[in-house]
């Protein structure tokens, strides 16, 4: 089930094949219809292809808006990592008394 919380995953040869046909002229309308591919994510592919040549997120941000990623998926390590320390920490607890 595809949705925010459980997005599809494809594979770069995929992409590549589907930006193909995009490049030989197939309207975007039928790449859409048959792949069941959203408007945004067909051409968000096109696009890091054109400038990059890759699909992947990180090759297709300059190094200033790769900056701010870095610390965020670091504080939502920490953040884990108190959250099960503070799970933790009861039973923890129970079990010195």
């Amino acid at each position: 089930m595809a949705g925010p919380k459980h997005p599809r995953h494809y594979e770069e040869s995929f992409k590549r094949q589907i930006v193909q046909l995009y490049e030989n002229g197939k309207p975007a309308r039928g790449i859409k219809d048959e792949y069941d591919i959203s408007h945004s994510t067909l051409h968000r592919w096109v696009r890091g292809i054109r400038n990059s040549g890759s699909t992947k997120a990180a090759d297709n941000r300059t190094p200033e808006q790769n900056e701010p990623v870095e610390p965020r998926k670091r504080n939502r390590q920490l953040e884990m990592e108190v959250d099960v320390s503070e799970q933790a920490a009861p039973a923890f607890a129970r079990r010195q008394a």
